[in-house]
């Protein structure tokens, strides 16, 4: 009521499709696309991105026929500083899915899933970045990390090195599918997720904490609708987005 339906009305005459978000303060905690009317979700009508500005990031699309992912997640239970992080017990299936529609994709699960490796991977050149693990936010950076395999983390300043190892061929997309990825505070705009756009990447990241099974089955659907060379990545994940909607409406409890 505040946000979308002042504009609804000049929205709809313009037949907008897209909706762009530049959000400061409380305002990054809230996942716009989820903003509900009574009748249906934000998402439902428009395709929703957020940018850290107003100057929009130009990403050059890469042809379909060469897209390849480099797929890391952790599956099992790790104990970090005390803290115990759950198993996803369908990290594996989600990697599976995604080299299954990008076959030149590479794996990278648990024990292989390290700092090194993702370095090394890297260096081949991957149009997307695919990590399934948890994340942990906070404003101080030395708390803010990724889980990988054998107990151990990758660093905000690790990560956005990483990340940024390869101006000339760095990833056109990083998808961050974990707990609470994209969270942050008004002192630090959208938590890990910012890194990823700070290196000049498109990101898709978690703003709240997600079930592992619709997660997996979230992005599987994504990457099979980013397979059709005319799908854009913000309408990839609208449509996958729907996809789960409609199955859950249908069957409740599955």
């Amino acid at each position: 009521g505040w946000l979308i339906e002042p504009w609804e009305t000049e929205l709809d005459a313009a037949q907008i499709k897209t909706l762009v978000f530049v959000l400061n303060g409380r305002l990054q905690n809230i996942p716009m696309a989820a903003l509900y009317d009574g009748k249906q979700y934000l998402l439902e009508k428009y395709s929703v991105a957020l940018a850290p500005s107003l100057q929009l990031l130009s990403n050059q699309a890469i042809p379909r026929s060469q897209l390849k992912v480099l797929a890391a997640g952790v599956s099992q239970q790790v104990e970090i500083k005390g803290k115990i992080f759950p198993a996803l017990a369908n990290v594996p299936q989600e990697l599976d899915q995604i080299q299954a529609i990008f076959p030149d994709s590479q794996q990278l699960l648990n024990q292989e899933f390290t700092e090194t490796n993702i370095k090394q991977q890297l260096q081949a050149g991957f149009p997307i970045v695919h990590l399934a693990t948890h994340g942990v936010f906070s404003s101080d950076p030395e708390q803010t990390f990724i889980v990988t395999g054998g107990n151990s983390t990758i660093g905000l300043d690790s990560l956005s090195t990483l990340l940024s190892s390869r101006p000339g061929n760095k990833p056109e997309l990083i998808v961050l599918s974990a707990c609470d990825t994209a969270t942050g505070d008004e002192r630090a705009v959208l938590g890990l997720a910012g890194v990823a756009v700070r290196s000049g990447s498109s990101t898709i990241a978690s703003l709240w904490s997600v079930e592992d099974m619709s997660t997996t089955r979230l992005m599987t659907q994504f990457y099979r609708e980013l397979e059709n060379p005319a799908t854009k990545r913000v309408d990839a994940l609208q449509k996958a987005q729907l996809s789960l909607i409609k199955s859950l409406r249908a069957s409740p409890t599955s």
